[in-house]
């Protein structure tokens, strides 16, 4: 589609609201992870994806001339996405601090100059109609953002639809982020259907992710109920524990199966070095006329 050349009042209003949301989303998470110390339950692959998708994304919404805050909120999504994975590296991988400063400067300026870059290299072509570049770049934005999401049914799994770590407040308001720039593309002179679907299936993942949790909340009231009355936390509880293990940790089972076959072919090595490092002595007879068996020496 060709670059937007005029933008309605209500396209900005819902721009501008939606830009306030993506602004200060995270904050809240940011919040969480810096008071618990913790990140257990926050994949950290959601959150560097989520920060990367900002550099096309950033690209695409200038080169299609969207209205000011929807251009603007790629760049702040970028910022709170990379704080936040660098909270992951921190609290959870315990990497230094001024270590995750430093990467996080580095970072930052990597894509600060890939997007400016990009923006000045392909924006003279696609104002002289040539598409497929603001297209291609649309297409990675739009596939790097949605699958930062690809740890969340990994994480509900293992925890039989719990979520943990994922601070609610966030969420919603991400999803009125979503929401609001979705309803501003609507009132655009033209409507992008390759954003919109973004913003739609961001809404979707976040509802369902919602409903995820409370329909644990559900499946657990009973449980919940008992360990309150007893005076300790769900997580405490002993029924709790032994039902939240029934979950089944899919990244655990990959890497059991991968590190079964690499301990087999070790395995197989070290009898195969074993058996080449034997030799075999044959039978003699000893003093008193007795045989000796053969006898395995390792050298």
């Amino acid at each position: 589609m060709a670059p937007q050349t005029s933008i309605p009042l209500s396209a900005n209003i819902l721009g501008t609201i939606g830009t306030i949301c993506w602004c200060v989303q995270l904050f809240p998470q940011i919040w969480r992870n810096w008071r618990t110390k913790t990140t257990e339950g926050l994949p950290a692959t959601m959150m560097w994806l989520w920060c990367a998708s900002g550099v096309p994304f950033g690209i695409y919404a200038i080169s299609q001339n969207f209205n000011i805050p929807i251009q603007i909120q790629p760049q702040c999504f970028c910022l709170l996405c990379g704080i936040t994975w660098g909270q992951c590296l921190v609290y959870g991988r315990k990497w230094r601090p001024w270590t995750v400063v430093l990467l996080l400067t580095a970072m930052f300026s990597v894509f600060a100059g890939i997007q400016v870059g990009l923006i000045f290299a392909i924006r003279p072509a696609y104002n002289r109609g040539v598409e497929w570049p603001v297209l291609l770049v649309g297409i990675i934005a739009f596939l790097t953002m949605l699958s930062g999401y690809l740890p969340i049914p990994f994480e509900l799994i293992k925890r039989r639809g719990r979520v943990v770590g994922i601070d609610f407040i966030f969420l919603t308001i991400d999803w009125f982020g979503a929401f609001f720039s979705l309803m501003a593309l609507v009132a655009q002179t033209e409507f992008d259907p390759l954003f919109g679907t973004l913003y739609a299936l961001c809404c979707t993942i976040e509802m369902s992710m919602v409903t995820s949790h409370l329909v644990w909340r559900l499946r657990t009231r009973g449980i919940r109920k008992r360990a309150k009355e007893a005076g300790v936390e769900f997580d405490e509880f002993q029924e709790g524990i032994e039902w939240q293990e029934k979950g089944v940790d899919l990244h655990a089972k990959i890497r059991e199966m991968l590190g079964r076959g690499d301990e087999k072919k070790v395995d197989g090595d070290v009898e195969e070095i074993t058996n080449e490092g034997q030799v075999q002595v044959p039978d003699v007879k000893g003093v008193h006329g007795h045989a000796v068996p053969n006898v395995a020496l390792s050298v």
